[in-house]
C-alpha cells in the first residue's frame, strides 16, 4: 500500500494493501479502495464509494457517493480472468453509477477519456471505449464492447446495444434506444433511435468553420438520397468534398462494422 502524505483519508474507509493513493487525494466515509486500484492526484471519492478491480482512476476525478467502481463484468463468460479498467483525467462520476473491468473476449479494457460527465446512475459495460467530453446523462446504460467517440452526448434513460459505435460529436436523444451504428455529428432519436439529420448546435457550439458545417449538410444529403448502398454513397463523398469532417465520416462508415448503421431516412 502506498499513500501520499498529503492525502486526506477519512478513518472509517478501507484502504486495501496493495492500493495506490496519489498526491492530494481525498476519501470521505465508508469508502472502500481494493488492492489493485491506482488514483492518480487530487482524486475525490466522496463517500461510500467501492473502487475494486484493477482500476486507474486519473488526476482530478471526483466520483460521487454510492458509485461502484471496478467491478467484475455483468457477463455469464466472465471466467475471472485478468482485466482492467482505465479512467482517464478531471472526469465526474455521479451517484449510483457502475463501470465494469474488460473481459478477455472484448480486449480486456474498460476504457474512458479525458473530462466526461457522467450523471446519476449510468452503466459501462465491460469493454466499452469512451473518449473525451463524453456526456452521459441519468440513467443511460452502455452495453459492453460499444465505442463512444469523443464529444459525444446521450441523453437520459437511452440505451445503447452492444458493439455500436457512436461517432465524435453525435448526440443522442432522451430515450432513444441505439442498436446501430450512429455517424459522426449526427442527431438520433426516438424509442427505436432514428437518425434525425446533424448535431447543428454541438458543431457550432464547437466553433466548426461554417464551409465544413455546409460540407457536412451536403454530405448527409447525398448519403440520404444517393444511389448504390451507403457504403457505395459514403465512399463517393470522399472524392466530392474537401472537408476533413466529412472524410472522419468517410473513414467512420467504412471502418468494420458489427451491428451496421443507422441511416437517414
Amino acid at each position: 500500500m502506498r499513500i501520499h502524505s498529503s492525502a486526506d483519508i477519512h478513518p472509517s474507509s478501507v484502504i486495501e494493501d496493495g492500493a495506490v493513493i496519489g498526491a492530494g487525494c481525498k476519501i470521505g466515509p465508508f469508502c472502500v479502495v481494493g488492492s489493485d486500484v491506482t488514483l492518480g492526484e487530487r482524486v475525490e471519492l466522496k463517500s461510500h464509494v467501492v473502487i475494486s478491480g484493477d482500476t486507474q482512476v486519473g488526476d482530478d476525478t471526483v466520483i460521487f457517493q454510492f458509485a461502484s467502481i471496478g467491478a467484475i463484468p455483468q457477463d455469464l463468460k466472465f471466467k475471472g480472468e485478468k482485466s482492467r479498467l482505465e479512467i482517464g483525467k478531471r472526469n465526474r462520476i455521479r451517484e449510483y453509477v457502475t463501470m465494469n473491468l474488460g473481459t478477455e473476449g472484448g480486449g480486456g479494457v474498460t476504457r474512458v477519456g479525458d473530462d466526461g460527465l457522467f450523471m446519476a446512475s449510468c452503466h459501462v459495460a465491460h469493454d466499452v471505449q469512451i473518449g473525451n467530453r463524453v456526456v452521459l446523462v441519468n440513467s443511460v446504460a452502455v452495453a459492453g464492447h460499444c465505442i463512444l467517440e469523443d464529444d459525444v452526448i446521450v441523453g437520459g434513460l437511452s440505451g445503447i446495444h452492444q458493439f455500436v459505435r457512436i461517432g465524435q460529436g453525435a448526440i443522442i436523444g432522451a430515450l432513444s434506444m441505439v442498436t446501430a451504428d450512429v455517424l459522426p455529428h449526427a442527431l438520433v432519436q426516438g424509442p427505436r433511435a432514428e437518425l434525425d439529420g446533424l448535431n447543428l448546435v454541438g458543431l457550432k457550439r464547437k466553433g466548426v468553420d461554417r464551409a465544413d458545417i455546409n460540407a457536412l449538410r451536403a454530405a448527409f444529403q447525398m448519403l440520404k438520397q444517393g444511389e448504390g448502398s451507403f457504403k457505395d454513397r459514403a465512399s463517393r463523398l470522399g472524392e466530392d468534398f474537401d472537408s476533413d469532417y466529412v472524410r472522419a465520416m468517410v473513414a467512420f462508415v467504412m471502418a468494420d462494422s458489427d451491428r451496421g448503421f443507422l441511416t437517414p431516412n
